[in-house]
């Protein structure tokens, strides 16, 4: 009994074994051929009927995974195929499909392609701008949402030539000159050369002039096509004529005529010969009917209808004042082709002129009272629905980021109130390592400030020792010396006495010198004393010490004072040759400000770095964190500035 149990669990494990492993090789096929028919429906070169029938079977194989990323490629790739077919109610059915998958799935990147897809169909095929206009500003906010700037600018373009289309000028100009903020300069240069030129057509119909034939002339020199040129070379000698300038207009397109390329696109080279035709008539030069009946013939032959409209309108006013009957002729060709063409401002444009022909014509007169009032409502509609897609599109677009913020916001809190548990107990342990670690970093920063100041303090007393030895050796020491070998030699008694007397007067300087400063209330009788005793060769002038209040001074401020004072006279008796020596005090809440200055010869930056008791001076004035600084050329005299915190 247990062997047959045992029997059946082996079996059943196997079993069960085998159909997983079916389960994941189908699983792989799945993959392996939507991905190749999704190739297949994706290469251009192949018939479009064969693309048809590959991406619906890439498609068959991912029913049951929608949340791929193939899956919506492909459906993508389906809408793109029947737009390409002309299989419109199609393209409708998945584009509606596509959209409210990539909705769910946040797949911006997609909503963006799908929506300029769409924006082109109601654009060029549809025929319906207000819906174009709409689909193509949805593309450039999920554009601008992965930061795809160049995509951004590509709509941006598009709607504002539907503004232009529809007369919205000055709504254009504002929506093309956003569009270039975003176009970027090296990979969407046709973008940009043909932006320029919307902007110049919407300041031409603003009567702008200049900047018109400025943005005229900025799309011309960026372009980097030939076609592209000839045709804003054209645009600009239109806008020439516009404003009265025909003999440029002439200069410009008897030079286009040259361009071997314009051969090449006859609608264009048509069009520059009746615009040639226009500008010289308007200049009073001789022109002949055939020069705008030739380009309305190839305009005829290629099936330009908006071209024909121009050259029936120049031919009515070139017979206007000389032959009646053809001028009727060809504004009634004009009104016949505007109404085919629904462009009724052309039909308005015609009335214009048959009215001046017959001023009695009720009818004429009535029916251009009725264009120009359907005209006017029209364009004010559509302007207003343009302004309102985009002011709704804001409001729309400030929603969705107050929206992200109060969602971000309410997910920090959340993520606070998480952490605050963790935070409290790991806060007590911060501050206390904390507090351990500030604690013995301020005790060590204190013993290694205090050794630092003992060094200064020692090396500053060193190095004036080693000043006093040197003086007692030079000086004192010398004059002993020789004292010695006159007494040895017998020499005059006076000699000696004379020697001795110099020997005692340094004797007794050398001891003031040494000796601690009296800080106390005869500070400053004994700090002028000690100025006194050095210039004796020298005028002394004082100021300022009579404001100061020498009792708020400290007792080590007054001796560092007095011995860096005693240092600079010092340096002024043996090298400076002053004649002259000045010495100010200020005294202010926060500073202490000396200022000595005598007229000697001077010295250079590198001898006063040199000068060991002037370095000192820097020592001490730096030990109770004051300032010197030395201000000297060589033969232009000694200034130092002295400050001390009160």
């Amino acid at each position: 009994m247990n062997r047959v149990l045992i029997l059946a669990c082996i079996t059943l494990f196997i079993s069960c074994t085998t159909d997983h492993g079916k389960n994941t090789s189908n699983t792989e096929v799945a993959n392996d051929s939507a991905l190749f028919y999704y190739t297949v429906a994706k290469d251009k070169n192949n018939p479009l009927k064969k693309r048809y029938t590959a991406v619906n079977k890439s498609l068959g194989f991912q029913k049951e995974r929608e949340k791929d990323t193939l899956y919506t490629l492909a459906l993508y790739q389906k809408n793109l195929i029947h737009l390409s077919l002309k299989e419109f109610d199609s393209l409708q059915v998945y584009s509606d499909l596509l959209i409210d998958h990539a909705l769910k799935t946040n797949d911006d990147a997609i909503l963006g392609r799908q929506y300029y897809l769409m924006g082109y169909y109601y654009d060029y095929i549809a025929q319906k701008p207000q819906k174009a206009f709409y689909e193509y500003n949805n593309a450039k906010n999920y554009k601008k949402r992965i930061n795809d700037s160049s995509w951004v600018g590509k709509n941006l373009y598009n709607m504002a030539i539907i503004q232009k289309t529809h007369n919205d000028f000055f709504g254009s100009k504002e929506t093309i000159t956003e569009a270039l903020q975003y176009l970027n300069e090296n990979k969407d240069t046709k973008y940009i050369s043909s932006s320029y030129d919307v902007l110049a057509t919407d300041h031409r119909k603003l009567l702008n002039h200049e900047e018109a034939i400025k943005y005229h002339l900025k799309a011309i020199s960026s372009t980097q096509s030939d076609k592209d040129r000839l045709i804003y070379q054209n645009n600009l000698a239109a806008t020439y004529i516009d404003f009265n300038k025909p003999k440029e207009a002439i200069g410009l397109l008897n030079e286009i005529l040259n361009v071997p390329e314009l051969q090449k696109n006859k609608t264009e080279y048509a069009r520059v010969l009746d615009n040639l035709a226009y500008a010289r008539w308007l200049a009073n030069e001789e022109v002949t009917a055939e020069a705008f009946t030739h380009p309305l013939g190839i305009r005829k032959k290629n099936k330009d209808h908006r071209g024909q409209l121009a050259s029936y309108t120049h031919l009515g006013e070139y017979y206007l004042p000389i032959d009646r009957q053809k001028t009727s002729l060809y504004f009634d060709s004009l009104i016949q082709l505007s109404k085919t063409m629904n462009i009724p401002r052309a039909e308005q444009d015609a009335l214009k002129h048959l009215i001046q022909l017959q001023p009695d014509n009720v009818n004429f007169r009535d029916r251009y009272v009725f264009l120009q009032d359907s005209l006017y409502e029209q364009e004010l509609k559509v302007k207003t629905q343009f302004a309102k897609y985009k002011y709704d599109d804001t409001l729309k677009q400030e929603s969705i980021l107050r929206l992200e913020k109060e969602n971000a916001e309410r997910a920090l809190e959340v993520a606070e109130e998480r952490n605050k548990k963790i935070m409290s107990y790991a806060g007590l342990i911060f501050v206390l390592l904390s507090s351990t670690f500030i604690g013995y970093f301020l005790i060590q920063r204190g013993r290694r400030i205090q050794q630092k100041n003992k060094i200064a303090v020692l090396q500053a007393t060193y190095e004036t020792e080693a000043a006093l030895s040197r003086k007692l050796h030079d000086d004192f020491g010398g004059k002993l010396n020789h004292a010695m070998l006159l007494l040895q030699n017998g020499s005059d008694p006076d000699k000696v006495l004379d020697i001795v007397e110099i020997l005692y007067n340094q004797s007794r300087n050398f001891s003031r010198k040494i000796n601690d400063v009296d800080t106390g209330p005869r500070f400053k009788e004994s700090l002028f004393g000690m100025l006194g005793t050095y210039c004796k060769n020298a005028q002394l002038i004082v100021t300022g010490s009579k404001e100061v209040n020498w009792d708020q001074i400290s007792a080590l401020t007054k001796k560092t004072l007095y011995k860096v004072l005693q240092e600079l006279m010092t340096n002024m008796q043996k090298h400076s040759s002053a004649t002259m020596v000045s010495i100010d005090f200020e005294q202010t809440k926060k500073i202490f400000r000396v200022e000595y200055m005598d007229n000697g010869v001077g010295a250079s930056k590198e001898a006063i770095q040199n000068k060991n008791g002037l370095w000192n001076t820097e020592k001490r004035i730096d030990a109770i964190n004051g300032s010197i600084n030395f201000e000297s050329e060589k033969g232009d005299g000694f200034k130092a500035l002295i400050e001390i915190p009160n």
